[in-house]
């Protein structure tokens, strides 16, 4: 994976800074280029903000016309003096230098808030093939009132209706348009994009002004793409979110993935994703809540775990008649649904876990920083990556025991890759559109990131869905401390 280098502002909006901050300093210029350098700015800023005001504004441009707006009015009130003949009064510099400087880091204050908060740019996937991207919509049978493992309301029963599933594929696709429509980072639409990022913003409890740039946001993937003509039937990977989190969480990796001859399949979780749009219309937003209760939290918490691995095999049982036939799609023989892993975020990462305990179908796990819930005695037989966060004194205590526990159980060879710098949210999509705040996305980097995510997961599976001679060991060392556990038969 490469990454970008662009800036986060686009053309019209570098240019409503610039133009911005010349109107802002005009009045510390030689008084013969004062009055051409406050036209030229303005007739720059006319154009640039009728452009964005076209393309829909960012909030984080507000305080640069803001400041633009004030600068312009002082900069004309000299004007009808002028016309009259008579020589215009200006303020003192030391009246004037605290405007300026207020002017000034309003201006820069855009900017600024454009690199905390940038519309994603994805890293360009680095194997040989082109991206496609499809989005599969059915129902299964489902309990109404609570799902197996779930605990009922008070006075509930349990009731059985259709559970509506939706699941975001990446596949390799043939040959694609340099200029083909790409597709949106949180949706089939921009409109769907746009309910998701205000349920986000919502489940996270910030404004949702902080996340306007996620629906601009396009992916390297092509909506509908053909797959590609080579490569024969192509490994399956199966990805849960975290809990509140949504199918398109970890695009990158998906993308990435993908690139390299994978098919990726993210589904939205009912009730627990921050918000699941529906091709009919509907919306189902999150009943997830915290009760204040740590007990109470945690068996919700049991619960949720324990339904989802239903919603991974009904993926994945989907996967196989697409693969068949008996469901139309491009996919149709060339699913290799004997070669499948389930990967998942904290949540989904021990309902990975879950499902693969209790379905021979999947090959491999990958659980990116998940507590793992539920029963951790007993024998686990398919191999397992675990990437965690960076383990200090604010981890769960119980965490690491529990995981080793997991690993230490294994049919076949374990891994966990700690990664330094790492928390909860550098194993996601994050990083690339979050404030680089260590205590929330981690420290090693934006795309870097993406790119520990995407190239330590794509190494084990090679490894053990493929069965490529990788030294599987130095390869996942390169992106931090790796802890081999060897089966618990040859201990």
């Amino acid at each position: 994976m490469t990454e970008s280098t662009g800036l986060p502002l686009s053309a019209p909006e570098a240019l409503t800074v610039l133009g911005a901050l010349v109107l802002v300093l005009a009045r510390w210029l030689p008084e013969r280029w004062r009055g051409p350098a406050a036209l030229a700015s303005g007739a720059l800023l006319a154009g640039s903000v009728a452009v964005l005001a076209v393309a829909g504004p960012r909030w984080q441009l507000a305080p640069v016309v803001g400041a633009a707006a004030v600068a312009g009015a002082f900069a004309l009130a000299p004007w009808p003096a002028r016309r009259s003949g008579r020589t215009p009064r200006r303020a003192r510099w030391w009246l004037a230098l605290p405007g300026s400087v207020v002017g000034v880091a309003l201006v820069v204050a855009g900017p600024v808030a454009a690199w905390a908060f940038p519309v994603p740019d994805f890293p360009e996937p680095s194997g040989r093939f082109p991206v496609g991207a499809q989005t599969l919509e059915w129902s299964e049978r489902a309990d109404r009132a609570g799902r197996k493992g779930e605990p009922l309301p008070a006075g509930a029963r349990r009731r059985t209706e259709p559970r509506p599933l939706v699941a975001q594929l990446w596949y390799p696709a043939g040959h694609t348009a340099p200029d083909a429509r790409r597709a949106p980072y949180l949706g089939r639409t921009e409109a769907e994009a746009r309910t998701v990022s205000a349920a986000l913003a919502d489940y996270s409890g910030v404004p949702a002004f902080l996340l306007d740039g996620l629906p601009r946001a396009r992916s390297h993937a092509v909506p509908g793409a053909p797959v590609a003509d080579d490569g024969g039937r192509f490994p399956v990977v199966l990805f849960s979110p975290g809990l509140g989190g949504v199918r398109t969480q970890n695009t990158a990796c998906a993308e990435e993935l993908a690139s390299h001859g994978y098919v990726v399949a993210a589904v939205d979780h009912p009730y627990d994703s921050a918000a699941v749009v529906l091709s009919d219309g509907r919306t189902l937003r999150t009943r997830v809540t915290a009760t204040g209760d740590p007990a109470k939290d945690e068996a919700l918490a049991e619960g949720r775990t324990r339904a989802r691995p239903a919603d991974l095999r009904a993926v994945l049982t989907r996967l196989e008649r697409l693969e068949s036939g008996a469901v139309e799609g491009p996919l149709t023989g060339r699913l290799d649904t004997a070669r499948v892993a389930a990967t998942g975020h904290l949540i989904g990462g021990a309902a990975a876990l879950l499902a693969a305990r209790q379905d021979a179908r999947f090959d491999a796990v990958v659980d990116l920083d998940g507590f793992p819930r539920g029963p951790v005695g007993g024998r686990f037989e398919q191999p397992m990556l675990a990437l965690t966060q960076e383990i200090g004194p604010d981890t769960d205590p119980d965490y690491l025991p529990r995981l080793t526990r997991v690993l230490e159980r294994g049919g076949a060879t374990n891994y966990r890759l700690t990664v330094p710098g790492a928390a909860h949210l550098t194993f996601t999509d994050a990083p690339l559109h979050l404030p680089p705040v260590p205590g929330v996305v981690g420290s090693p980097g934006r795309a870097e990131s993406t790119r520990i995510t995407a190239g330590a997961t794509r190494s084990f599976l090679d490894a053990v869905l493929r069965g490529a001679p990788v030294d599987l060991p130095a390869a996942l060392s390169a992106h931090g401390e790796v802890t081999v556990h060897p089966p618990a038969a040859a201990r």
